[in-house]
């Protein structure tokens, strides 16, 4: 028996047949698990000669009456999904930047009985700095959904535990790139007055940085610019409000 059918077998059992029974003239679970791992084949990544990087993140598109008609299962859909995109992975040495996630979206465009995945890398973040209502943030770095803030002197951004924020990403060297923040001794800190003057410098990574898709060794930062390195995006967002005032 393969996996898909083995797949299709066990949701029947957790959901007693009923999601099978709803979606008969519609979208199959077994279509998106085969869509899913035809996804993360055609994207997979060459890391090494026995491993390849594969995207985490999946946007599953439907009709609005497909999206309805799921709505009850999707969260036992989703965790039946990733366990099966997980099983397909191992078989063929795959490696995901962090956590399986699958969700579920309307789309106009799709009319009932089809759908379509979109994907993307996304890995784990974690740093030591956090946000806080007692200190002054004028700068945050946005990555993968989380904010993080930029603060003089700065921070260093890598996969190793060395770094202060930390990216899960095959392609991000241990220590890779680093973003100095300074202001004008002179200036004070309110808001309005001198701005913050953010740099990012490459430290010497295997895989190099680009900001806005220009590949540099250093450069400049204004609200907006878009940090690449390895596999992820960081964001510079300046605020308009320094909190904590």
């Amino acid at each position: 028996m393969g996996g898909l059918q083995r797949f299709e077998q066990k949701l029947e059992q957790a959901i007693s047949g009923v999601f099978a029974r709803t979606f008969r003239s519609a979208v199959q679970p077994v279509e998106i698990a085969a869509a899913l791992q035809r996804e993360i084949d055609n994207e997979a990544q060459i890391l090494s000669r026995e491993r390849r990087l594969v995207p985490n993140a999946f946007r599953v598109e439907l009709s609005t009456s497909d999206l309805e008609r799921l709505a009850p299962y999707d969260t036992t859909l989703a965790g039946e999904l990733a366990e099966q995109l997980q099983e397909h992975a191992d078989l063929q040495s795959y490696v995901f930047p962090g956590p399986i996630k699958i969700e579920f979206e309307p789309a106009e465009d799709l009319g009932t009985g089809r759908f379509r995945v979109v994907s993307r890398a996304e890995a784990t973040v974690s740093g030591q700095a956090r946000l806080d209502a007692g200190h002054r943030t004028r700068a945050v770095l946005e990555v993968n959904g989380t904010q993080h803030p930029l603060q003089p002197p700065g921070l260093v951004v890598g996969r190793g535990s060395e770094a202060d924020l930390r990216i899960n990403d095959p392609g991000v060297s241990r220590r890779h790139a680093q973003f100095t923040v300074s202001v004008d001794p002179g200036a004070s800190h309110r808001p309005g007055e001198r701005p913050l003057q953010i740099e990012v410098h490459d430290m010497g990574s295997t895989n190099g940085i680009t900001v806005d898709g220009r590949r540099v060794r250093r450069a400049v930062l204004g609200d907006g610019s878009r940090v690449q390195i390895g596999h992820t995006s960081l964001v510079v967002r300046l605020l308009e409000e320094a909190s904590g005032v």
